[in-house]
């Protein structure tokens, strides 16, 4: 064999399950991302970079338990420049004072004193409110909703209802048109698709979707007195951010309706009602006569499922109680539920509360908050799927 005939060849079998891997791994990573949100929902949804996004796609925020990814290469598994047998890994604890005395206060760094124990390591991520919204909201529902005046509402959804035999070229259902040609050369002699006349043409028609729903309106209340912290705010915005959201994201017919109050209550506008502080005494019943104001001007009952959230700390003048109640009662007769939330980080009934222990009504429903994660509970519970209808 001359030398001209040689040829050399190499054969290499390439493993196609690599061009998989990034894939695969952002999935992982996706899938990581969720567990993590699902997870720490509590913590979520209390985060002070979510309530103050004004409603940004995407925010920057610290989940627990993600971890970032590392990347190792050691082609011939040498050991490098450095003390040790090069076996340590990022994370590994290589030393500790000797000298130490335990005085430091020992767990994740709370306390002014410097502590000796590992803390919790915390990771930013890119998560969008959709995806918090995704893992919270599918197990909330309006409670004890009810069949009132429907709403009308006209949707840009098309439903294609029929098939006719003329119309415009766009609308044409190439299938029926396929089968309708097949079916008419099978009757000629030969079962093809071609030739198709206009005679084969048919074409989809539709109507637009008329869909009715029951109309629902929230009515917002928030005690904004100088007995309300700024954790109190924060804590009472925080829930009504997120019962917006959800009420505005599952319901196309909620109406809402906002009230501040501290010794009197006005209608403010939803931009206010977030962002504006008071001062002052409290008297918790101007709310209340407020919300039946509205109610009789604005929103019939037989009109609308009404649904009357009041948020405080609970410290109302105790001459006040009597009348709260009375009006509370006055209102569930009139509603479908009212819910009652009070951010009170002690261990005590407060003045509103030793009175509002005894009401005895399933339509009342109340929730005490006492920390950060409380708004994701207070969601559930004031929101709960399945609730009987009373």
């Amino acid at each position: 064999m001359t030398e001209e005939n040689e040829h050399n060849f190499v054969v290499s079998q390439e493993n196609w399950s690599l061009h998989r891997k990034g894939y695969q791994d952002q999935q992982r990573h996706i899938d990581k991302v969720k567990d993590a949100i699902k997870n720490n929902l509590p913590d979520l949804i209390s985060e002070e970079n979510i309530i103050m996004s004004n409603g940004k796609d995407v925010i920057k925020i610290p989940i627990r338990s993600l971890d970032e990814y590392k990347i190792r290469y050691n082609y011939d598994k040498s050991k490098h420049v450095g003390q040790g047998n090069g076996d340590s890994e990022v994370g590994d604890v290589i030393a500790r004072d000797p000298n130490a005395d335990g005085n430091g206060q020992k767990g994740q760094g709370s306390g002014k004193k410097a502590g000796e124990s590992p803390g919790t390591d915390y990771y930013e991520t890119e998560v969008s409110i959709e995806e918090i919204e995704n893992a919270l909201f599918p197990d909330l529902e309006l409670p004890n909703l009810k069949q009132k005046e429907p709403a009308e509402i006209t949707t840009e959804k098309i439903e294609f209802n029929d098939v006719r035999k003329k119309g415009l070229m766009g609308n044409v259902d190439k299938k029926r048109t396929i089968l309708t040609a097949l079916k008419r050369n099978a009757r000629e002699g030969e079962a093809k698709i071609t030739p198709i006349y206009n005679e084969d043409l048919r074409f989809k028609t539709w109507n637009e979707v008329i869909k009715r729903e029951s109309k629902a309106v929230v009515i917002a209340m928030m005690d904004t007195s100088a007995s309300m912290g700024n954790f109190e705010k924060y804590m009472a915005r925080s829930f009504f951010f997120w019962m917006n959201r959800f009420l505005r994201t599952k319901y196309e017919t909620v109406e809402f309706a906002f009230i501040a109050h501290h010794t009197e209550a006005k209608v403010v506008s939803e931009e206010a009602f977030f962002s504006k502080g008071e001062s002052g005494g409290t008297i918790c019943s101007s709310a209340y006569k407020k919300a039946l104001e509205l109610i009789e001007d604005k929103f019939s009952p037989s009109r609308y499922n009404i649904y009357p959230f009041h948020f405080s700390d609970g410290e109302n003048i105790s001459s006040d109680n009597a009348s709260c109640i009375k009006l509370v009662k006055e209102i569930m007769d009139v509603s479908n539920m009212f819910g009652y939330g009070e951010v009170n980080g002690y261990n005590r009934y407060s003045t509103l509360m030793n009175a509002y222990k005894n009401i005895d009504d399933p339509k009342f429903r109340y929730y005490v908050l006492k920390e950060k994660g409380d708004v994701y509970h207070a969601m559930k519970s004031f929101f709960q799927k399945g609730a009987a209808t009373v």
